[in-house]
């Protein structure tokens, strides 16, 4: 009986080593790439938030309530913040998605009120006034060509309008948005953590499936980087744009119908104080996790960072401006850190090596123009 030895055996003792040590040697700087500052800055920044508030407020802060109240209140900005990333991943601006969220507010409040409505056929009429919206935003801006930004803010002019016209600017109250089983949309509980939490997470797992593991999601973002290279490849780029705003619409909507049974009235002006905040967590979202891509953990990494942030302020209770000052300083900061925006000097990034020698290529250089 013969022996063969295998390659590995072949190999001397250093190629051993080396083929050793290289699979560890890669998950290692694997690890190190996932866990570096560029990537999950924002982590770093939330951290350092928590333990500026625990210092600052240590008797109300660093508790398990201040961890439910984070949660609990963003679960709607949340929402509204993811309701935009499909449209930007496929360069689409939905402006509208305010709007859309204090329509089916005051809708859902309103048929629920002044209609007599059941809560689900009163929330069945809202969400398709909100798929409504989104086949006119996705007509105006792909069928008839109009630049998304203008286009869905034109949308949302004429839905305030909507709005003004069903409410006439006052917020629609009564018992039956108390009641059950509507109020449970949002105000049931688990240990404390509401249900919006649960739609919040149900929803930046759809969004995260769709891009990162299908191949819509490939082409959302082929669109995205460059629409005319995908139109070439085959792909159908303006059905996508029409989607992510029906889709856009969709996610608002509901986030109204949430906004609408856990605040227990319709208000003609839910869904303002969203829109930034949701373009901010969008923006600052693309820069963590999947670099240059808008995505859903990044998004919600985004809003949960700023909403400690307004927390911890509440909680140590500063001034009233505090809030806004926080809010810009640290999208500001962010954005610039972990866009790398901030670069060593120049004297600093030179790398040492050998100099070249002056005389010689002023000799070279004389010679040549002799010749």
């Amino acid at each position: 009986m013969t022996f063969t030895p295998t390659r590995a055996a072949e190999l001397p003792p250093s190629a051993q080593e080396s083929s050793a040590v290289s699979l560890p040697g890669t998950a290692v700087r694997r690890a190190i790439t996932a866990l570096s500052f560029r990537n999950i800055g924002a982590v770093y920044v939330w951290l350092v938030i928590v333990v500026l508030f625990s210092v600052w407020a240590p008797d109300t802060f660093p508790t398990t309530i201040t961890v439910k109240q984070v949660l609990n209140g963003n679960a709607v900005a949340g929402l509204v913040a993811l309701s935009v990333v499909p449209p930007l991943a496929a360069r689409v601006f939905d402006l509208s998605v305010a709007y859309t969220m204090s329509l089916t507010s005051v809708l859902t409040a309103h048929f629920l009120v002044a209609s007599g409505l059941g809560p689900a056929t009163a929330v069945t009429l809202a969400m398709a006034a909100a798929l409504l919206i989104g086949v006119v935003n996705g007509i105006v801006v792909v069928v008839l060509r109009v630049d998304s930004f203008i286009a869905t803010l034109a949308t949302g002019a004429l839905i305030q309008s909507l709005i003004t016209m069903v409410t006439n600017d006052s917020s629609i109250t009564g018992v039956q948005l108390l009641a059950e089983p509507f109020a449970s949309i949002a105000q049931l509980d688990a240990g404390g953590i509401t249900l919006p939490v649960l739609y919040l997470l149900l929803a930046a797992l759809a969004i995260w499936f769709l891009l990162e593991h299908t191949a819509t999601g490939r082409r959302l973002y082929a669109t995205g980087f460059n629409a005319d290279a995908a139109r070439l490849q085959g792909v159908r780029t303006d059905r996508l744009r029409f989607l992510t705003l029906l889709a856009s619409a969709l996610l608002s909507g509901f986030a109204g119908v949430v906004f609408a049974s856990s605040v227990g009235s319709g208000s003609p002006t839910a869904g303002t104080p969203y829109l930034l905040s949701a373009y901010a967590a969008a923006f600052v979202g693309a820069t963590q996790l999947r670099a240059g891509r808008f995505n859903a953990w990044g998004t919600v990494l985004a809003v949960l960072l700023l909403g400690t942030g307004i927390t911890g302020l509440g909680l140590a209770t500063s001034a009233q401006w505090a809030t806004s000052l926080f809010t810009g300083s640290v999208l500001i900061v962010a954005l610039v850190l972990t866009g790398g925006r901030i670069a060593l000097p120049a004297v600093l990034r030179r790398r040492p090596g050998p100099q070249p020698d002056t005389n010689s290529t002023s000799t070279s250089t004389s010679t040549s123009k002799a010749s």
